[in-house]
């Protein structure tokens, strides 16, 4: 459906949507208290898509779990199509808020944590990062807010898929994930993101946290399409008639 979509509308952020994808199965089909009947009801736990150019993941999702007919895709970053290159609160069901551009996400979802802590204790609030994206400083000053309000009902996954735009995540940013949140007072967990039983498995370990949680994700950028599995050019690779078809093959199987 991603490999439909992205080949359709010529764009790329493939490999940023693949390592995510996963993740998102679990969240929407096992774990996240939601209702696509009820998209609005004051209860649902909410999800944030920090890292936003992996849009076409979330929306694939969203449509397969009902928040609106799975035909609706095609109108992925087409002219006066429904569906951007980022989500957009607004243009469907089940987006929460438009995000993007890199660093706010988990200060919206600290805002919300805060408010619904006082109001509705037992709803949660998942934000999905970039590994590259911790290196924004409003990362860790939404860190460091959330564990002075023990936002317990705040749980981040951090997609560690080891690539931003222009290299590997490691080269650029030395220092240790886990020792860095861990600083910030967060309880620390890992998980590999492409293994259902272990996403899911630190998930429903997160919604019992006594105090804010971070989900270290392990992941590999363009997972499942060959040509470009871990690789940099998964960031920004747009498909051709050729690769498509092979592609197309390999999951059709």
């Amino acid at each position: 459906m991603i490999i439909e979509m992205s080949y359709r509308s010529k764009s790329g952020h493939i490999g940023s949507a693949f390592s995510i994808v996963d993740i998102l199965t679990v969240l929407y089909f096992r774990v996240m208290n939601i209702s696509p009947k009820r998209p609005e009801d004051p209860g649902r736990d909410r999800f944030i898509l920090s890292k936003g150019h992996g849009a076409s993941a979330l929306f694939a999702t969203l449509a397969l779990r009902g928040f609106f007919p799975i035909k609706e895709l095609k109108r992925y970053r087409i002219n006066k199509g429904r569906f951007h290159g980022h989500p957009c609160k607004g243009t469907a069901p089940g987006i929460e808020i438009s995000t993007g551009s890199l660093g706010h996400g988990l200060s919206i979802g600290a805002g919300m944590a805060l408010a619904l802590k006082k109001t509705k204790p037992k709803v949660k609030i998942f934000v999905l990062l970039g590994d590259g994206e911790c290196q924004e400083g409003s990362v860790w000053e939404a860190a460091m807010f959330s564990f002075t309000h023990n936002l317990k009902n705040l749980i981040v996954i951090v997609d560690a898929n080891n690539f931003q735009a222009f290299g590997k995540t490691s080269k650029i940013s030395t220092r240790p994930l886990s020792l860095i949140w861990k600083g910030f007072g967060w309880q620390v967990m890992h998980c590999d993101g492409h293994n259902e039983k272990s996403i899911a498995q630190s998930l429903f370990a997160a919604r019992k946290a006594s105090r804010p949680t971070v989900i270290i994700a392990k992941t590999i950028s363009g997972k499942g399409i060959p040509s470009i599995e871990n690789t940099l050019e998964a960031h920004y690779h747009v498909l051709d008639e050729k690769e498509y078809l092979k592609i197309k093959k390999i999951y059709e199987k």
